[in-house]
């Protein structure tokens, strides 16, 4: 559910062919202008491998308008080397590329919505690893590097860990929203540690204001939106090790730090005077319609905890910057537990090795490979080598520097953890806990699920 929310999908399959050469390739942006790195492009393309008569084939969740832009990223590596690039989208993605690799009719890369099926596939032997030097650069060049290095690192069909996916077009979680003009009139400032957002919250509250508005509601899938407070509240109580072996299930789900970073989320949601109307409309508010209390005249909430793709549901001509910005969701300064952030993302992989599948994951290192998707679309990326000028507003540069400068990233809990689980009675049990049911039981509640999948 949350992965398709972040991933631009349509009802059809699309194929798209890149093209040729300098002669046929029409590149979007024109080398040598706009915010592009094309030093470090040009001196790639000088030395890239003569691959004219060779295809490479793609396959992924992309579809309009995502796969032109895609394309339009293609075209630079067409134009170097002169391979042609054939990227077909579809909507049911997952399930067609096991059944193409287990035919042997696999596409040289696959694009993967989240880690889960990557593993998986890699686990039966799928996969094909990428090249030896991919896990330094990326632990380089990223930021919190060794966390993506991780997050692609799965065990081949002989149990030997080995990296196989290289994350391409991310996203943020780890973001509060709000009203700039209405902390200006009542003069409050944008927290910095979790300390400062707790007494932010406190001090509207004594203002006689609300200080949020949440809301789980998401028809059969109600509830999600308090997985993600909870796994954050994790990042920002625990070592990012305590959150892996949580949802692996290597620590129960009733472990008392686990049931601490619900009660984190409840000293937020379940407390009548910080939640726009009462925590009892926390669980049946539709998460769609929750940030619109941002926009009311006076105010129904001043703060909103949402993921990147939370603005398509704000009113109508609501300017960022001025209408509506938004802060990293801060961690505690006391606990030193560096700069956490939640997301999720994209990533390739190899289901079909050639010398020019090898090259074109060489070309995604480069920072034209991001650039031009960050000046086309919503494309987020923690490469550091990117000029942050490229990105389209000021709203992705914002959560592309959070990106950057995290010194954590952690994918999505809830999207790793069995699908009776993540999607089910985490999302049920949030909700039961909303309610009013105590943490503690809903915790031994999930974990008996969890049990029960073994």
């Amino acid at each position: 559910m949350k992965s398709r929310l972040l991933t631009c999908t349509a009802a059809v399959a699309l194929s798209v062919v890149v093209g040729v050469g300098s002669a046929s390739a029409e590149l979007k942006f024109k080398p040598g202008e706009g915010a592009f790195n094309w030093d470090s492009y040009t001196e790639w393309a000088s030395s890239a491998p003569d691959l004219k008569g060779q295809t490479v084939t793609i396959a992924g969740p992309w579809l309009q308008p995502e796969d032109g832009y895609f394309r339009n990223v293609l075209e630079y590596f067409s134009d170097a080397t002169g391979a042609e690039v054939i990227y077909t989208g579809s909507d049911s993605f997952e399930q067609q590329i096991v059944i193409d690799a287990e035919a042997g009719a696999a596409p040289n890369i696959a694009v993967f919505p989240q880690p889960g099926l990557a593993s998986d596939m890699a686990a039966r032997g799928l996969l094909t690893p990428l090249p030896s030097s991919m896990g330094g650069w990326v632990a380089d060049n990223y930021g919190a590097g060794d966390s993506w290095v991780n997050l692609g690192t799965y065990k081949d069909k002989d149990g030997a860990d080995q990296l196989y996916g290289f994350f391409y077009n991310v996203n943020v979680k780890s973001l509060v929203w709000f009203v700039p003009e209405n902390f200006e009139d009542a003069g409050y400032e944008v927290p910095t540690t979790m300390e400062e957002l707790k007494a932010l919250t406190e001090q509207i509250v004594a203002d006689g204001e609300v200080p949020w508005c949440i809301g789980l509601g998401s028809g059969a899938a109600t509830g999600w939106p308090a997985t993600d407070w909870v796994e954050d509240m994790m990042l920002r109580t625990q070592p990012a090790d305590v959150y892996d072996q949580w949802v692996t299930n290597e620590i129960s789900f009733d472990d008392p730090r686990v049931i601490a970073a619900i009660e984190e989320f409840g000293w937020f949601a379940r407390d009548d005077a910080k939640v726009a109307g009462g925590a009892g409309a926390v669980a049946s508010t539709d998460f769609r319609d929750s940030p619109k209390g941002l926009f009311s005249s006076p105010p129904q909430c001043y703060m909103h905890r949402q993921a990147s793709f939370v603005p398509a549901f704000f009113p109508d001509g609501v300017e960022f910057g001025t209408d509506v910005d938004f802060f990293y969701m801060p961690a505690y300064a006391g606990k030193d537990l560096g700069n956490p952030v939640l997301g999720g993302g994209t990533l390739m992989a190899i289901t079909n090795p050639s010398d020019a599948t090898t090259a074109l994951m060489e070309f995604f290192k480069l920072p034209i490979a991001h650039e031009v998707m960050m000046a086309q679309t919503g494309f987020l990326t923690p490469h550091k080598g990117v000029n942050p000028e490229a990105y389209l507003n000021d709203t992705l540069r914002g959560q592309g520097e959070i990106l950057v400068n995290a010194t954590t990233f952690r994918f999505d809990g809830s999207d790793l953890m069995p699908g009776g689980v993540g999607a089910g009675t985490f999302w049920t049990g949030m909700v039961d806990y909303t309610g009013g049911k105590d943490a503690k039981a809903v915790a031994e509640e999930i974990q008996k699920s969890w049990d029960a999948l073994k």
